[in-house]
């Protein structure tokens, strides 16, 4: 099998740098596997035709991207191919051949690991009939965690790893919503992302932004300003379990693992 294949040339391109690692350490392996998955949750489908992204931004803590020194450019080749064949095998559309970029987030921890998507049109005068639209900016980023925590207590085979996706939930007067963009806009306009019923709350009240691994939430110079777990601010990060307010309506932050 053909990806089974590049798997193991991952594995054994990296396998110096992974016998000395711990189990907490982010595995190139598991890399390509979340990246098929990502390509397989961000199908967008034509007349004829089933096109995925073809730009795929992995997020690294400081520490997981330093174990990489000196074979970044092999990895990312690898994982390239490794998209690559699994759009062959999918039967999916790609409007170029896909990329794989690195980038370091500061608020990731050892062993976990953010994915965001884009579709990226190629330079060119006019777009096919079918094609869809070129993303100006990537889908929500898709964190990754060890399951059951961290376990630094001995290497272990990307085999041996369980790793769950994380998503950003809000919760509000008994209503649910999920964030599936990098920003949303929270306010009374139907025209915002997020409707919020409630006179006190401006039309465009409050943005809710991913920024790598973190969420923040940014008042929109709102006529009666935003309040997180009870604190006036302008701009505040936010942590899991988190309220923030808007107007007198209280929305509670939480993140969840699939």
């Amino acid at each position: 099998m053909v990806l089974r294949a590049i798997e193991q040339k991952i594995e054994a391109l990296f396998e110096g740098v992974f016998g000395r690692a711990f189990r907490t350490n982010v595995q190139p392996v598991e890399l390509a596997r979340k990246l098929a998955k990502e390509m397989d949750d961000h199908k967008t489908v034509s007349v004829s035709r089933v096109y995925v992204p073809n730009e795929y931004t992995v997020y690294l803590s400081t520490a997981d991207r330093a174990q990489f020194e000196g074979y970044e450019s092999s990895l990312q080749s690898e994982l390239e191919e490794y998209v690559t064949e699994h759009a062959k095998r999918e039967d999916y559309a790609l409007l170029t051949p896909p990329r794989v970029l690195l980038e370091t987030d500061d608020d990731l921890a050892v062993g976990e690991f953010g994915i965001a998507t884009r579709m990226v049109q190629p330079r060119r005068a006019q777009r096919d009939e079918g094609e869809p639209d070129e993303q100006v900016e990537p889908g929500a980023t898709m964190i990754y965690k060890p399951r059951g925590g961290p376990q630094a207590t001995q290497a272990a085979s990307a085999a041996e790893l369980g790793v769950e996706r994380e998503v950003a939930v809000l919760s509000w007067d008994g209503r649910t919503m999920r964030v599936d963009k990098r920003r949303v806009v929270l306010g009374r306009s139907r025209e915002c992302d997020i409707q919020v019923e409630d006179p006190n709350v401006s039309r465009r009240h409050a943005e809710l932004r991913q920024e790598g691994a973190a969420y923040w939430i940014v008042d929109l110079e709102s006529t009666n300003g935003i309040e997180v777990n009870g604190r006036r601010v302008k701009r505040a990060k936010l942590d899991s379990g988190d309220t923030f307010t808007v107007g007198s309506t209280d929305i509670t932050f939480t993140t969840e693992r699939e």
